[in-house]
């Protein structure tokens, strides 16, 4: 496990060396309009939108998004750390879910923010489990 660590910290080291958010436009796709628009409305209708990692995304591109939204992307990553209320290794859709939700939140939720190569999207339903909390942007 602590090599396990110390291989995925020492490779994030290194992404983040020769990256930034600007060489990453895989993780960038055209806007969605209407949704965006609803989104940014100030509407008061209450709906919640999470960014969450999709089902059938390759646990490969998750991870790789994952290390790029919690290094290059600036997300707040702490909660995945071991111990943390999202720490769970053996899924790792939830753990991108929440890294991509707090950079996403933290970039102007948008089709745009939310898409890490494909592998996320805007929902509406709670990704949330137990003591894991998703903050959410409420219309």
């Amino acid at each position: 496990m602590a090599a396990t660590f110390r291989f995925r910290a020492s490779l994030l080291v290194s992404l983040i060396l020769i990256t930034t958010p600007s060489q990453c436009p895989s993780f960038a796709s055209p806007s969605n309009p209407n949704l965006e628009s609803k989104a940014d409305s100030g509407g008061s209708d209450g709906t919640k939108f999470w960014c969450a990692a999709k089902n059938n995304a390759e646990d490969s591109t998750l991870q790789t998004a994952l290390d790029w939204a919690c290094g290059a992307g600036g997300a707040d990553c702490r909660a995945l750390q071991q111990g943390g209320p999202c720490y769970n290794p053996q899924d790792i859709q939830s753990m991108a879910s929440y890294a991509f939700n707090d950079y996403a939140l933290k970039n102007g939720l948008s089709n745009t923010t939310c898409n890490f190569g494909n592998s996320a999207a805007i929902v509406t339903l709670d990704p949330s489990k137990g003591s894991c909390v998703f903050p959410a942007r409420s219309v």
